[in-house]
């Protein structure tokens, strides 16, 4: 993958598939992107990928953080306008993911939800939790990110190269920008009636030993809230369970048949 840059870009895990429908995949709390490294394997066979990295130091809002992304869409769609588009947001890209289709609806085919930090108002100590990190030194912090491997991944269940890249880019993210991004979702407020603008087929994945947000419970509420939805309840991962040895999250949309034509007839096969 590319290096960061000073502004929002698109990594291209592995090729560039313009001939594939695309898919767009809005990481969590850290931004770079680079855990999806297990999945895209998996979701190469049938898409086109493109991982959002969002620079380390970026304190914009939500307003142009979706800008940017919905431009960077754009670009793409721009390449091939008739191919189908993807959206998927993991966390606090979930929280994101879910503000770049209200800004523009038209763009996106089907969208996908994993353990989505539109719950974080459900925990309301986090908030308080979150101001400790204006008064812990700079040099605490490195050690921190070990404390909280936890309570966002079920460990047992990840491998450790992808345990080691984890903690990695945990503690890559400076703390003021985990305080921003925090005080994002803190503030993030989507009404259901907003929400039911969304038309599209929508999958909520969430996991039932997430830790650290009440990602069942949203599941359930959206699962009421958007009109055409399925949810999928993965009984023994973690919060950050995209990087766990047993998910694969084309073969999740395969069994819920969430797959359009261009992509459902693309049968996913594990080398052994």
């Amino acid at each position: 993958m590319s290096e960061i840059e000073s502004k929002p870009v698109f990594l291209t895990p592995n090729k560039v598939q313009s001939q594939y429908p695309l898919f767009v995949f809005l990481p969590g709390m850290d931004g770079t992107g680079r855990l999806l490294r297990s999945q895209t394997e998996g979701l190469e066979v049938a898409f086109d990928v493109r991982c959002l990295s969002i620079p380390l130091d970026d304190l914009t809002s939500w307003a142009d953080l979706s800008q940017q992304v919905v431009d960077l869409i754009e670009l793409e769609i721009a390449k091939n306008p008739q191919r189908k588009v993807y959206l998927c947001g993991e966390s606090f890209g979930g929280c994101l993911a879910i503000k770049v289709a209200l800004h523009s609806p038209q763009l996106f085919d089907r969208i996908i939800l994993v353990n989505p930090a539109s719950s974080f108002h459900r925990r309301s100590w986090y908030g308080w939790a979150s101001q400790l990190i204006h008064i812990v030194p700079r040099w605490v912090y490195p050690f921190g990110a070990l404390g909280l491997l936890p309570f966002i991944a079920s460990l047992d269940r990840i491998a450790p190269t992808e345990r080691q890249d984890l903690l990695h880019v945990m503690r890559s993210v400076p703390p003021e920008t985990v305080l921003w991004r925090l005080s994002l979702v803190q503030e993030f407020d989507v009404s259901d009636a907003q929400l039911r603008q969304l038309t599209q087929p929508i999958l909520v994945v969430a996991s039932r030993r997430d830790r650290l947000l009440p990602s069942v419970a949203e599941a359930r509420h959206l699962a009421r809230v958007f009109d055409n939805v399925q949810t999928v309840f993965l009984p023994y991962s973690g919060h950050a369970c995209l990087i766990e040895e047993d998910i694969n999250l084309y073969e999740i949309m395969q069994r819920k048949d969430f797959l359009d034509d261009s992509t459902k007839a693309v049968p996913y096969v594990v080398d052994h």
